[in-house]
């Protein structure tokens, strides 16, 4: 259960309905979880306007700005406004918490015998994946800049880490392969019927 999100598009006459080009007059918003990167909507309290990029407590007890949690979000289901949000509202989260995702860097182990965790990132292959094992082990990283001083050919660890996470909330629009691992998100129910 996610306890803060962050808005990515905030609709105060609620989703245009199919075909009338009318809209149905109920506020909605759609917002990404800032612990497991859920898609969410969510339902504003009365007489509250929300704020794209704006943080909203959506955990358990008394919340100032949210009504109700509606429902989990696919990433088809995003607004365009959503979805243009969604890479810097990805990139803020991972950001404001260096310190997780940089332990990702310190800890990652090998999924399979062939497979390391380290590799799912994208544009992470053997040779990086064995540059990144090399520099932990000599001293665990304290910061995405240390990364990038220590791992010299590695591209910006914290683009890689937004790439990831984008991979795998697009279940849709992802190849199958390595996106069947999630290493930052909860992965979709799987659908009935």
């Amino acid at each position: 259960m996610e306890e803060y999100a962050i808005i990515l598009d905030y609709l105060p006459l609620g989703y245009m309905s199919e075909g009338f080009g009318t809209f149905k007059k109920r506020p909605v918003a759609q917002a990404l979880g800032k612990d497991e990167f859920t898609l969410l909507e969510l339902t504003p309290r009365p007489d509250v306007d929300l704020e794209i990029h704006e943080e909203v407590y959506i955990g358990k007890g008394k919340r100032d700005k949210i009504a109700r949690i509606n429902r989990r979000l696919r990433h088809n289901e995003l607004t365009a406004t959503a979805r243009v949000e969604l890479p810097y509202v990805v990139e803020e989260i991972i950001k404001s918490n260096e310190d997780r995702f940089v332990k990702f860097f310190n800890e990652a182990g090998p999924i399979s015998t062939r497979l390391h965790q380290l590799e799912l990132l994208p544009g992470i292959g053997k040779k990086h994946m064995w540059d990144i094992l090399k520099a932990r082990e000599e001293k665990p990283f304290e910061s995405f800049e240390d990364i990038k001083n220590r791992v010299p050919m590695l591209s910006d660890p914290v683009k890689l880490i937004v790439r990831r996470v984008l991979m795998e909330l697009d279940v849709e629009g992802a190849k199958r392969g390595k996106r069947k691992y999630n290493i930052f998100t909860r992965p979709p129910q799987k659908r009935r019927g």
